[in-house]
C-alpha cells in the first residue's frame, strides 16, 4: 500500500527499531526491494535522488515505483532523496511520490530553515511527508568529500530549534558518516545521536548507511535512528549477481535478471532484519 512515512516513521521511533530507505533506479531493483519486504511483512522505503536522474528520470521511476507501491501487501513510502532544487521537488510531488527530502544543508542556517519550512507547508497541505538535513553529510570520495566532517556535524539545540520551527517530519543528521563506500570505519558520534534524538522528539535520519558494522546500526537505532538509507551496497549487490550470471553461463540481459534480482535480495533482506524491521 502507498503510504508517507509518518506513521511509519512514528511507529519505529517508538519501538525502536528502523526502517530501510533504498534507491531503486530501475525495475530490478524496485521488485527486490519491495519483493523482499512482502516476504518479510515489513514496511519499506523507496525512491530516487536528484543526484541518480541521469541513471533514470524522475518521471520514469514514478511510472513503475508508484504503481507497485500501490500494489504492495505492505506499507511503501515513495520518497524523493536529496531534492536540491524547489523545481524538482515540486516534480517529485507532482507525479506522486509521498515523501521529500528538501536538502539545503550547504545552505546558511537561516535560508536552510527558510526554504524547508515552505517546503513542508506545501507538502503537509498534500498529506506528503518532508525530511529536512541539519549540518551536512558529505561523500567518502569525489567532489562532496568533506576535509573536516566534524565540522559540518550536527549541533542538538539548533536541531530543536530547527525542527520546531520547520514543522519537518524527519531530520537527517550529520553525526560522522557520510555517502558512498568508507576507505576507513566510521567513527558515529553515538552521544550526539542519543542528544538530538531526546531534544527534538522526531525520527532521526542515518545517511550514507552502506558499510557501517552490524553494531553501529544496532546502537544508532537504539539512540533514536528510526529511517536508515542504503544505496551503494544495493548497486554493488546487482553488480555482483550480473557477475555470478555470467560465470554461470548466461548470455542475455533476461537470463542475468534473476541473478541480479537475488543477489539484491539478500542484501535488502540483511538491512531490514538488522535493523529490526521484520519483528513487527
Amino acid at each position: 500500500m502507498l503510504v508517507n512515512m509518518s506513521e511509519m516513521l512514528k511507529k519505529a521511533k517508538e519501538g525502536h527499531y528502523g526502517v530501510s530507505f533504498f534507491n531503486a533506479v530501475n525495475v530490478e531493483m524496485a521488485r527486490a526491494i519491495i519483493e523482499t519486504a512482502e516476504e518479510l511483512n515489513a514496511p519499506v522505503i523507496v525512491g530516487t535522488a536528484e543526484v541518480l536522474l541521469p541513471a533514470m528520470e524522475l518521471k520514469h521511476v514514478a511510472k513503475y515505483l508508484i504503481p507497485m507501491a500501490r500494489e504492495a501487501s505492505v506499507p511503501v513510502a515513495v520518497h524523493y532523496d536529496h531534492g536540491l532544487t524547489f523545481e524538482r521537488c515540486m516534480e517529485a510531488l507532482s507525479l506522486g511520490f509521498t515523501s521529500i527530502m528538501y536538502d539545503c544543508s550547504t545552505l546558511g542556517y537561516e535560508d536552510n530553515l527558510k526554504k524547508v519550512e515552505e517546503m513542508v507547508r506545501i507538502c503537509h497541505g498534500m498529506n506528503v511527508t518532508v525530511e529536512g538535513e541539519l549540518g551536512h553529510v558529505g561523500d567518502n570520495e569525489g567532489s562532496g568529500k568533506l576535509l573536516n566532517p566534524s565540522d559540518y556535524y550536527t549541533d542538538p539545540d539548533m536541531a530543536l530549534d530547527y525542527v520546531q520551527r520547520t514543522g519537518v517530519d524527519a531530520l537527517a543528521i550529520a553525526v560522522g558518516n557520510a555517502h558512498g563506500d568508507y576507505a576507513f570505519p566510521p567513527k558515529l558520534d553515538f552521544e550526539r545521536i542519543d542528544v538530538i534524538s531526546k531534544k527534538t522528539g522526531i525520527p532521526l535520519v542515518l545517511h550514507g548507511g552502506s558499510g557501517l558494522s552490524e553494531s553501529d546500526f544496532e546502537t544508532a537505532v537504539r539512540l533514536g535512528i528510526s529511517k536508515i538509507n542504503i544505496f551503494t551496497d544495493i548497486d554493488k549487490a546487482g553488480k555482483r549477481g550480473i557477475e555470478n550470471g555470467l560465470n554461470a553461463g548466461a548470455r542475455t540481459m533476461m537470463e542475468l535478471m534473476p541473478y541480479e534480482i537475488d543477489e539484491m535480495k539478500k542484501v535488502v533482506r540483511e538491512k531490514i532484519t538488522l535493523f529490526g524491521c521484520d519483528k513487527l
